[in-house]
C-alpha cells in the first residue's frame, strides 16, 4: 500500500507547484487577460478528476482481463470530458461578459500536464511486478 502512495507524489506536487505558481504571478496572468482565481478552480478539478481516474486505473491493472484496462482508459477519458464541458459551461453562464477565452485555454493547457503526469504514473506503475 505505501508503495503506492509514491506514484501520487508527482501529482500532489504539480498540484502544488500550479498553485504556488498561480498566487504568484497574479499581476502577469491579469496583464493576460486570464483570472486567476479560475485557473486554481480548474487546478483543484483536475486534480481531484486525476486521482479518480488514477484509482480507477489502477484497479483495472491488477484484473487479468486487459480489456478492463482499456475500458478504464476510456471511462477515464469520457469523466474528464464530461467533467471539462460542464465546468466550462458554468463557467461561461456565470461570467457572461466578463468570460475569458485565454482563461480556458489556459486551463486547457494545465489539463494536459495533468494528463501526461497521470499517463507517466500509470506507464510507471504498469512497469513494476505488482501491479
Amino acid at each position: 500500500m505505501k508503495e503506492k502512495r509514491k506514484f501520487l507524489i508527482p501529482l500532489l506536487l504539480l498540484f502544488i507547484f500550479c498553485n504556488g505558481f498561480f498566487m504568484s504571478a497574479k499581476n502577469l496572468l491579469a496583464k493576460w487577460g486570464v483570472d486567476n482565481d479560475v485557473l486554481i478552480i480548474a487546478n483543484l478539478l483536475f486534480c481531484i478528476l486525476t486521482l479518480i481516474t488514477f484509482y480507477i486505473q489502477q484497479k483495472a491493472l491488477q484484473n487479468a482481463n486487459p480489456n478492463v484496462f482499456v475500458r478504464s482508459v476510456m471511462g477515464g477519458m469520457m469523466i474528464k470530458m464530461f467533467a471539462c464541458i460542464i465546468a466550462v459551461f458554468v463557467y461561461w453562464f456565470t461570467m457572461k461578459e466578463k468570460f475569458s477565452k485565454p482563461t480556458v485555454i489556459a486551463a486547457m493547457v494545465i489539463y494536459f500536464v495533468y494528463l501526461a503526469t497521470e499517463v507517466g504514473m500509470v506507464m510507471k506503475l504498469n512497469r513494476s511486478k505488482n501491479a
